[in-house]
């Protein structure tokens, strides 16, 4: 009998055109085939999906995949069909006789996967259809949504367990995500009953992402936003803003400078979001200007830079948005640009979230606590002058690169896939951010310098106690700067000791200093719809002797400026130490072959063929099968369907 490991291995190679498992994913694999329930927390891009797509052509049943979006099932489905995998996915989009031939399909056991919404499995004829089918294992995608302590919180996820244990069977549950805290997995396990699973933690790092955070002001982030994307017109990207009127904004500043770009929000109809999806997939556009509904499903590999016009609301959300970017391993950039103005919405925008039907008034208190604790760390990111690789790390718990925990399965490598700052006062410096810098942020490739604030630091202190911390962080400014505003003089406060002791510094300057102490710790802000600014759990040090107080900025080195400016491109130069002046030519001619073939078979061209995947053909000039299906993420099925043609593309080149 042939061995299960083997089997997988072979069939990594057949369907995906991989020569080895990455890390992670065989002991997740392995696990499934002999029945263990897992959970995998691993970064986007480390092909958490091959992890059960494996075990479902292995198994004799049906795998299900609980999957919270509809376009992702789509793409993971067409994706899956070019890999000679028969799968199909139910969802709202779909006519009853569509459905009702899809759940035929599954009981005739014409597909190894069936992608279905979370919302399905409360549906009582699917429920009693699942009943009778032979289902070898539940795939949980996006199970951090099962948790109120996680960023995508969706009630609909905690109807999973109910739905196992309705079956006959209990099948392996597999649970998979990209964002977990401790306290998330923790709730994943719990929540969906796993027994005994196989815990694999891969690693937070995405190491070719180069992260960049830089701080300038609305009129700023246009400019940087437009010799970015001009400067990177053969390249995918995504850029994100917080609001509608933004989004559309920058959308049609970006096309009146001739730049094929598309919107992506909420308030447009159904048909023009996917207008835009579809083109943005299909390489038809250059760049989609979105606000966070467009996110997780997108599963487009050759993204290569994301940008935030805006910061997000939490880590979490930063994580999954900037991780759309080099799903094919390839080098690519995430640049976050932020400002005072982004945290004041922020705040806005967590005090006025709706109220949630299915939690009570003390969990949806809890929740809103969590949401303020989340936006805390994202302020955090912006702020810091440390490595951003390692404040993420930090941020999910991990204090070793690529642990993985639980049972330990051992891997073969794998084959596969600033600005100026508010004014200030005194004392500056410049030192080294780090003895090690990690050569993949903006801030390990900056210096530091170091103002002194103490002496703001002490008024906003002693305003807040002098206030008997009663208001919020506008107000509080108001009083140090002496404004006269007709609700500060109602309230009397310009008799406050503290009124305008701080007047001859800018508002900018005061809430700098007032968004660093609640960082720290010396203060901190309460929930709810009207956030007060208290004492946190520093607070005593600012009544301590000799109480010193000092904002860290990042400065751009002179010798990283032409590495960090708007137009640069991040390359991979162990990637690309071996082409020649004639690759790119070659990898442009690729690019134009997979356009054709995904036109005439009504796919996105990174289904085709990653970009990885043809730098791999550009490295190599394969010209026959033998030699085509060496390269990164060629299967059979692939040659077999259009191989043949970039063969063809390669050997004409090479006769040139």
């Amino acid at each position: 009998m042939v061995d299960d490991g083997v089997r997988a291995q072979a069939a990594l190679h057949r369907y995906f055109g991989y020569e080895s498992f990455r890390k992670g994913q065989k002991g997740v694999v392995s696990a499934i085939m002999e029945g263990r329930d897992s959970l995998a927390v691993m970064p986007t891009g480390a092909g958490k999906s091959v992890c059960y797509q494996i075990p479902s052509v292995l198994l004799p049943g049906l795998t299900i995949v609980i999957s919270p979006l509809l376009s992702l099932m789509r793409d993971q489905v067409d994706a899956l069909d070019d890999a000679g995998i028969a799968a199909a996915f139910l969802n709202s989009t779909q006519t009853f006789d569509e459905q009702r031939e899809v759940m035929r399909v599954a009981r005739d056991r014409g597909c190894h996967l069936l992608y279905v919404a979370p919302e399905r499995l409360t549906e009582p004829h699917f429920v009693e259809t699942c009943r009778h089918l032979d289902i070898s294992v539940i795939a949980v995608d996006e199970a951090h949504c099962i948790s109120q302590w996680g960023q995508d919180f969706r009630p609909a996820y905690l109807d999973i367990g109910s739905f196992i244990a309705a079956l006959p069977r209990r099948p392996v549950v597999a649970a998979f995500t990209a964002t977990a805290t401790e306290k998330v997995q923790d709730d994943i396990v719990r929540i969906l009953q796993l027994s005994d699973p196989l815990l694999t933690v891969t690693g937070f790092d995405r190491p070719n992402l180069f992260l960049d955070v830089q701080r300038m002001s609305k009129s700023e982030k246009e400019a940087w936003i437009l010799r970015y994307v001009s400067d990177h017109a053969d390249e995918s990207g995504i850029i994100y803003c917080s609001t509608r009127k933004e989004t559309n904004e920058l959308t049609d500043r970006l096309q009146s400078e001739g730049i094929r770009a598309a919107r992506y929000h909420a308030g447009l109809t159904h048909q023009e979001r996917r207008e835009s999806q579809h083109a943005f997939v299909n390489d038809d556009i250059q760049v989609v200007v979105a606000t966070n509904a467009f996110g997780m499903g997108i599963d487009k590999s050759n993204v290569r830079y994301v940008i935030h016009h805006n910061m997000p609301e939490s880590i979490e959300a930063y994580y999954q948005e900037a991780g759309r970017a080099g799903r094919d391993g390839e080098m690519s950039r995430c640049t976050l640009l932020w400002n005072e103005s982004d945290i004041v919405l922020r705040r806005r925008l967590l005090q006025s979230g709706g109220a949630n039907d299915h939690l009570t008034e003390e969990e949806e208190m809890r929740v809103q606590q969590t949401r303020g604790r989340l936006l805390q760390a994202m302020i955090g990111y912006c702020r810091t002058v440390s490595c951003l690789h390692r404040y993420i790390l930090d941020y999910f718990g991990q204090r070793r690169a690529g642990s993985v925990q639980g049972e330990r399965a051992s891997e073969e490598k794998s084959s596969s896939p600033a600005s100026s700052g508010d004014e200030s006062t005194s004392m500056q410096s410049e030192q080294s951010v780090s003895p090690l810098p990690c050569g993949r942020c903006s801030n390990c490739m900056s210096s530091v310098r170091s103002d002194d604030v103490t002496k703001i630091a002490l008024a906003i202190g002693r305003c807040v106690s002098a206030t008997n911390q009663r208001f919020g962080m506008t107000m509080i400014v108001r009083i140090l700067r002496g404004s006269q505003s007709q609700q500060l003089l109602q309230l009397g406060l310009e008799r406050t000791p503290l009124f305008a002791a701080l007047k001859e510094q800018s508002e900018a300057t005061v809430r700098d200093v007032l968004n660093q102490m609640t960082i720290d710790d010396l203060l901190a802000v309460t929930p709810g719809r009207m956030p007060i600014i208290v004492f946190g759990t520093e607070a005593s040090r600012m009544v301590a002797p000799g109480f010193h107080y000092e904002i860290k900025h990042a400065v751009r080195r002179k010798s990283a400026r032409k590495t960090l400016a708007p137009g640069a491109a991040i390359r991979d130069e162990q990637d690309r130490s071996g082409e020649n002046p004639m690759d790119e030519d070659l990898f442009q001619r690729l690019r134009a072959v997979r356009k054709e073939i995904a036109t005439e078979i009504g796919k996105p061209p990174y289904i085709v063929f990653s970009d990885r995947s043809l730098r791999d053909m550009v490295r190599h000039r394969p010209t026959d099968r033998d030699s085509m299906l060496q390269v990164n993420g060629v299967g059979e099925h692939k040659w077999d369907s259009y191989g043949q043609r970039f063969a063809d593309a390669i050997a004409e080149f090479e006769a040139q």
